[in-house]
């Protein structure tokens, strides 16, 4: 599959505030906000051509784990904000393919891909809550080989669906998944269905970007620093003949404030104008990074979306092009 962002572009984007409520990440003003305030910052997303908008996933939080319970579903959400906000992709981050039939993952995200015109990103991950897995019937201790063996199902999936054949099938013969001469539909927009991103930023998931992704999702700071899960990243992909393949590097920001500060407003926040916020975020370019994820730090959903505005107007006109998405076949 070619990349979504071509030669010198730079995606960037938001994992959207409201749909997951935990207290590790959650501004104050979130715990009352609720559908229609997360209506108005897709909206205010969309508007300032922004990127993308993310949604995480979980399923069945166990009481004893101290994060919320409210994680919107990640497909539903996206369907519903994609049919809201034409100028945005639309990324899950990350989905936890080990908790579910690869299958129906590929349906779902193949279902999205069709009904948006081709702007699904399908950011996929390992999981990490032991319980959760346990309340699903999920093998915790085999979720990174499953977490393989799904990729290659879904790759498998996408790639088999063509609408001009409809005895068009395909077969599995996995570890974990087998199934004999099946066919899943929708055929998504973009051939060989959406990109797929790895989450994760420990050695093996940064392997598994680099060999079976197009591109990678870190979720903190790698082992060695960036700049050596970049230069193995591309190491990896020479070995696997995939070096000449457009891929995404990711990174997640420091939480941006433009303008006067917000209270308890931490020390390693990127604010003040937007000239200093767009030389800081130049400078991740530089390093061959090409996908930012955003996060603005706001006193109340009304900020929140002026933030969004005045970053698309002050600070993205510095940075590098964005690619732009695919136009909605429904309008």
């Amino acid at each position: 599959m070619s990349s979504i962002i071509g030669e010198g572009e730079q995606l960037r984007g938001i994992q959207l505030p409201i749909q997951s409520k935990s207290p590790t990440f959650a501004q104050p003003w979130e715990a009352q906000a609720g559908p229609g305030d997360l209506a108005r910052i897709a909206a205010a997303a969309d508007e300032s051509r922004l990127g993308y908008v993310a949604v995480c996933d979980h399923v069945a939080v166990p009481t004893d784990v101290d994060i919320s319970s409210t994680w919107y579903d990640t497909v539903a959400t996206l369907a519903w904000l994609g049919a809201r906000c034409p100028n945005l992709w639309l990324l899950s981050h990350v989905y936890v393919l080990a908790y579910r039939h690869p299958l129906v993952a590929a349906k779902g995200f193949a279902t999205l891909d069709a009904l948006t015109g081709g702007r699904a990103i399908m950011g996929v991950g390992a999981g990490h809550v032991r319980g959760e897995f346990e309340a699903l019937d999920a093998d915790y201790d085999g979720r990174g080989p499953a977490l393989e063996e799904a990729i290659g199902v879904l790759r498998t999936a996408f790639e088999a669906a063509n609408p001009g054949d409809v005895d068009a099938g395909f077969t599995l013969a996995g570890e974990r998944w087998s199934a004999d001469q099946v066919r899943v539909g929708p055929p998504p927009t973009r051939p060989g269905g959406p990109p797929i991103w790895v989450g994760g930023s420990s050695p093996a998931a940064v392997r598994r970007a680099a060999q079976l992704g197009d591109g990678w999702l870190p979720q903190g700071p790698p082992e060695g620093g960036m700049r050596a899960a970049i230069e193995r990243i591309g190491q990896l992909r020479e070995a696997a003949g995939r070096a000449d393949e457009g891929f995404a590097v990711g990174v997640l920001c420091e939480p941006v404030r433009l303008g006067d500060s917000v209270a308890d407003q931490p020390s390693y926040a990127l604010g003040g104008s937007a000239d200093h916020v767009a030389e800081r975020l130049g400078r991740y370019a530089e390093r061959g990074i090409n996908q930012l994820q955003l996060s603005f730090l706001a006193t109340s959903v009304g900020d929140y979306c002026d933030q969004l505005r005045r970053f698309g107007a002050e600070v993205a006109p510095h940075l590098p092009p964005q690619p732009a998405p695919p136009a909605d076949p429904t309008r």
